[in-house]
């Protein structure tokens, strides 16, 4: 599967679930919907039911649901106002705008579940695979193969397990209990603060013992509710990185040189269908908690600037003025244009002849 097509396969999903979000709120309040397009511009391929256009555009960098008195201060024949977004209360608008993203996170919940239905979890054993030199782990008497069940009376049932115990410790000495060939054994270290970098790049101290995992790992099956149960967190989870992502960024903490547009997610997408079909879903699921969390931001254009002035409408019982939406709506346009701008050079600025060839198919 080559990038361009792969590329297409993305977009299109996510694009298909965010608009079908604010098609079906819209309808289920009342509200008139006039096209339902995936794709800019003209029309390639479309047929009309009903009220509603459904159409393939040329475009494929987005999609919309265009609604019956989307515009708030276009005048309309008296037959449709009971049909019009604009004649709605604002909860019920900021139900519909936020429909979008949130079907993006259902998509995301829904691949999930089906992964951790069908192939379980994956889980590192809190076993050990190698104790580093003069380390407090060696020091202690811990040894290669040992297995870690409990730290200071908690239970250890996985690797990760043992970063939440061993950091609180704040260096104090900590008590690990072993199965060594059968026999359980008892060992005492006293951590020891260690230089590392996060997933942003950044340099974090963390206490460390000195030691590393064996790469044992153990499948479990999950039943439904356990799936879904891990659907969420991991959904969860997704969410609070690249959140915490997007503030590092606004605050300098990481480089904009980070940021990828079109190009980098079509090189993404082709590189995961490579790797199967099931890495391209994931991907498409990653993606999707993307798109939902960069719609809820309260940039004027997205989902989340019109839930910000239908908010503001709610509380103070009247929408803000023509002239405040217009100079809010430019501003976020302007600040969308120069983002797209920016993330394409970045793109451009990251591929090689060679990568430019393998994304057009011209080389092998």
């Amino acid at each position: 599967m080559d990038y361009i097509l792969s590329f297409i396969i993305v977009l299109g999903v996510l694009i298909f679930f965010h608009e079908f979000g604010h098609f079906l709120i819209a309808r289920l309040f009342g509200v008139g919907v006039e096209k339902f397009s995936l794709g800019f511009g003209p029309r390639i391929i479309g047929k009309t039911i009903g009220l509603t256009e459904y159409r393939i555009s040329a475009i494929p960098l987005g999609g919309y649901v265009k609604m019956v008195g989307e515009e708030p201060d276009v005048e309309l024949p008296s037959e449709d106002i009971p049909l019009s977004f604009t004649h709605k209360s604002a909860i019920k608008r900021i139900c519909i705008v936020a429909a979008g993203p949130i079907f993006n996170y259902l998509l995301a919940i829904i691949i999930f579940f089906g992964f951790f239905q069908i192939y379980g979890i994956r889980v590192l054993e809190p076993v050990i695979g190698t104790i580093e030199k003069d380390s407090p782990a060696q020091m202690s008497g811990l040894k290669k193969k040992d297995r870690i069940v409990e730290i200071s009376g908690k239970r250890v049932q996985k690797w990760d397990d043992m970063a939440d115990i061993i950091e609180p410790s704040q260096g104090n000495i900590i008590e690990l209990t072993v199965i060594r060939e059968g026999t359980l054994l008892v060992f005492q270290a006293a951590p020891i603060i260690s230089q590392s970098k996060n997933l942003f790049g950044e340099d974090i101290e963390r206490y460390i013992i000195g030691i590393t995992a064996s790469g044992d790992v153990m499948e479990k099956e999950l039943n439904p509710l356990q799936a879904l149960s891990e659907s969420l967190v991991h959904t969860w989870n997704i969410s609070v990185l690249m959140i915490k992502g997007v503030y590092k960024l606004i605050k300098g903490d990481i480089s904009a040189d980070n940021l990828g547009g079109p190009i980098m997610i079509a090189q993404m997408a082709g590189d995961q269908a490579k790797e199967g079909v099931e890495n391209l879903i994931y991907f498409i699921a990653f993606i999707s908690i993307n798109l939902a969390i960069l719609n809820f931001l309260p940039i004027p254009v997205l989902d989340g600037g019109h839930i910000l002035f239908f908010t503001i409408e709610a509380l103070r019982g009247k929408p803000l003025s023509l002239r405040a939406r217009e100079m809010a709506q430019q501003g976020g346009m302007f600040i969308l244009l120069l983002l797209m701008v920016f993330v394409i050079y970045n793109d451009i600025m990251r591929l090689n002849l060679d990568d430019i060839l393998h994304f057009f198919n011209l080389k092998g």
